[in-house]
Formats: structure tokens, C-alpha cells, sequence
């Protein structure tokens, strides 16, 4: 069994309050868990309103499975809206 981890930091350009921050990220949460079947949270930044910190964690039987499945999350937050990934990193455990 694998774990793997990614960790973002996004740059929310559309953002002009918390509150807007707030559901750009909340939107990006909920597709990326029902789209890729992962966990998502948002881990740091809270207080930022055009800064977000996202972890999202996947298990599977095969490491590179998991792998690619976490890029694929990184290639869909990129292609949202008024979000840029601004430094990322995968670690498979």
C-alpha cells in the first residue's frame, strides 16, 4: 500500500475578501474530492486572502498510481479559474 501526500500553495487572484477566498477554495475542494476520490484540506494560510495552503492525501496499492493521480489533481487546480499554484511538492511514503 502507498501514501501519497501533495502539498500547494495557491494564489488566489480572484479573491477580494476571506469570504470570496473562502469559496474559490471550498469549490476547488469539492471538485477535486469528487472528481479524484482523495482528501483535501485546506492547512495554512487561513487568515490570507489571496493565499491558500492545500494538502490532499491518496492511498492506493501501487506508489505510481498514486503518483499520477496527485498530478492530475495539480493539473486541475491549475486549469481553475483565477488560481495559480504558486510551489508544489508530492511525497509518496
Amino acid at each position: 500500500m502507498s501514501v501519497g501526500v501533495l502539498e500547494a500553495t495557491l494564489l488566489v487572484s480572484d479573491s477580494g475578501s476571506l469570504k470570496s477566498k473562502r469559496r474559490i477554495v471550498k469549490s476547488i475542494k469539492d471538485q477535486v474530492r469528487h472528481k479524484f476520490n482523495v482528501s483535501i484540506a485546506e492547512v495554512g494560510a487561513q487568515d490570507l486572502w489571496q493565499r491558500a495552503e492545500i494538502e490532499v492525501a491518496a492511498v492506493g496499492t501501487d506508489g505510481s498510481y498514486v503518483r499520477s493521480v496527485l498530478s492530475e489533481v495539480v493539473k486541475h487546480i491549475q486549469f481553475h479559474r483565477g488560481v495559480e499554484i504558486l510551489d508544489y511538492d508530492i511525497e509518496i511514503l
